[in-house]
């Protein structure tokens, strides 16, 4: 967080100033009532909401008081005196939408669930009414941040729990692929239209925060967005799709993003009214895109019209040609998104070089490559069905929820039992959104749901706090010395060495409850068989050697299992171009993967 930035422009709050209103009430921070809550005050406040709102009412509202998230009774009460005089408004109580410490953090959340709930609410029901209407009897479920599935009363009552669910998707796509070939340390690189994400998934499983900004104003700056607290897939995200658009700043300097021309009208290769350059074009224009194989998706490229963008977008204002300033691009793009990986991956202590990349979307099988040798990785990994891969993982998702809670508990004042209570609750809270969501289906599940804690821990006097896991052994024998050893561990493996003769605290706890995963059948890596000999070739741009090349084109539906494939290359099928340059090979996996290796490193 720049905190000293005179220049970073923080996202326009959504609630108007005239919009927030205040009660006399207080709730200490151990949950004691400090000041009572005010029954005539809140009546007049809601009266003064129904009545100054007749021709244009409030459709939804939220509320928001100093510690409710270790007591919510006079948020509670609040909810009740507005439900009388707004009937038709939805009422959202950050107790809980988000009953965790940090007011603005909290406040924000649920803010944004009162901003998202009539909207989403009302198009969820209209879903599910057009969907009965169409024939269709089978119940309607959405991916949420966490990357589970949860029914649509669920979602429709948190909105903001399906903020960047899309995204969730793709993760967990790349961490049931990372389960399938044994991979303990991925890297999950989602390219498509528009953005850029980055997801870091150990033990085959994605990191998590429960914690996270969304409408970032500056790139990688932390604070520069809006916190949301809700349990989330952690990952990092940038304008660095097929559609951002490429620009000359007033230091002619190349910049890409975050702007997109989107779909419509898209890259100016399009032909669909588009001009600016974007990074579409600039692919077109190095021969990594080629009309020919893009036909399946019912575009007609133009590199005239991909030429004369870059050309005059960038290449006029730096002196370049069109090949130079497609160059240009590719290469900022390419770096800001090995630059947001490192920042993600520092930021959890973490070296990605031993990591293995597994790239889909549109956008990064042309992309990995390279990214990989920015990075220092060896291995990629290009499933089927790349471009969709998103919408597979949403297939592959448990059905799950995350309960957070807080709750101080120093380790030298611990309450065993408390605690144990406190676990208890949240394991019920999660636990039967889950069931709710699974309704008659659950008699299908023989197995018990499976069940994950956490505490969130850190030294006295820090300001943030650290994941610890709590196995079942450790839920049992729940005390402050197991705990403070398990906190130590896992800060040493954070922050390289734990603290000597700090006190222990831990803030929140967390319960994950979800279906069990079923078990999958594990791929048996399969080397190079036999080099694939094709006399189809394009000239394409290599930047491992500076110039074009002819390099081969090859037809991934034509290749057999471990059928090798040496760089350069380009790999074409219709949802996406998997670029190879040279000193790279691709060998097809058992299960339609293409396996991306140095030649150096295939080699006996």
């Amino acid at each position: 967080f720049e905190q000293y930035d005179l220049n970073l422009v923080l996202p326009t709050p959504l609630i108007e100033r005239r919009d927030r209103h205040v009660l006399a009430e207080r709730i200490g921070a151990d949950g004691t009532v400090l000041l009572p809550f005010d029954e005539a005050e809140a009546e007049a406040l809601a009266c003064h909401l129904a009545e100054g709102t007749r021709e244009d009412p409030y459709e939804s509202v939220a509320v928001g008081f100093m510690h409710a998230y270790r007591n919510g009774d006079h948020e509670r009460r609040l909810r009740e005196v507005l439900t009388r005089h707004l009937p038709d408004a939805a009422i959202s109580i950050s107790s809980e939408v988000a009953p965790q410490m940090r007011e603005f953090e909290r406040f924000n959340t649920v803010c944004a669930n009162a901003y998202l709930q009539p909207l989403m609410a009302g198009y969820l029901h209209r879903l599910e009414e057009q969907l009965h209407a169409a024939g269709a009897s089978c119940p309607v479920y959405l991916i949420h941040s966490g990357g589970g599935l949860m029914g649509v009363e669920s979602a429709a009552r948190f909105p903001v729990r399906l903020v960047e669910s899309g995204p969730a998707g793709g993760a967990i796509f790349a961490a049931d692929l990372a389960d399938r070939h044994g991979l303990d340390a991925v890297l999950s690189y989602d390219m498509g239209g528009t953005t850029a994400k980055i997801c870091l998934i150990e033990g085959r499983t994605p990191r998590t925060a429960k914690t996270f900004e969304v409408a970032r104003t500056h790139r990688f700056t932390k604070g520069s967005g809006m916190p949301i607290a809700i349990p989330v897939i952690e990952m990092i995200e940038i304008g660095a799709g097929g559609g951002s658009i490429a620009i000359v700043d007033a230091l002619d300097q190349i910049r890409v993003g975050p702007l997109s021309a989107g779909s419509e009208p898209g890259p100016a290769s399009y032909q669909l009214g588009g001009t600016n350059p974007t990074v579409t074009d600039a692919n077109l224009v190095l021969g990594r895109l080629s009309p020919d194989t893009f036909g399946a998706s019912g575009i007609d490229l133009s590199p005239e019209a991909a030429d004369t963008a870059l050309a005059d977008g960038v290449g006029t204002h730096l002196g370049l040609d069109a090949t130079e300033a497609a160059l240009g691009v590719t290469e900022v793009v390419d770096e800001n998104m090995a630059n947001a990986a490192r920042v993600h991956a520092v930021e959890s202590g973490k070296d990605v070089s031993s990591f293995t990349m597994i790239a889909f979307g549109g956008g990064a099988p042309l992309h990995a490559s390279r990214l990989c040798d920015k990075l220092e990785i060896e291995a990629i990994l290009v499933p089927p069905g790349a471009g969709v891969g998103s919408a597979i993982g949403f297939l592959r998702a448990p059905f799950a929820y995350e309960a957070v809670r807080s709750h101080y508990s120093p380790m030298d004042d611990f309450d065993h039992e408390e605690a144990k209570r406190l676990l208890d609750g949240l394991e019920d809270e999660a636990g039967s959104f889950v069931l709710q969501a699974l309704g008659e289906q659950s008699s299908q599940y023989d197995e018990p749901l499976e069940v994950e804690r956490w505490a969130y821990m850190r030294y006295a006097g820090q300001g943030w706090e650290i994941p610890v896991a709590l196995d079942e052994g450790l839920f049992d024998d729940l005390g402050p010395e197991n705990l403070s050893k398990r906190f130590e561990t896992a800060y040493g493996e954070f922050f390289g060495r734990p603290i000597e003769g700090l006190a222990i605290e831990a803030v929140s706890w967390a319960v994950k409850v979800a279906t069990p995963r079923p078990e999958v059948e594990r791929i048996e890596q399969v080397a190079a068989q036999r080099e694939v000999d094709t006399t189809r070739t394009r000239p394409i741009h290599d930047t491992t050697t500076g110039a074009f090349v002819e390099a081969a084109v090859v037809e991934r539906d034509d290749l057999r299992v471990g059928d090798c494939v040496v760089g350069p290359a380009a790999i074409v099928e219709p949802q996406t171009t998997t670029w190879l340059s040279a000193g790279r090979q691709a060998v097809l996996q058992s299960d339609g993967c293409l396996r991306i290796t140095s030649c150096e490193e295939a080699s006996p």
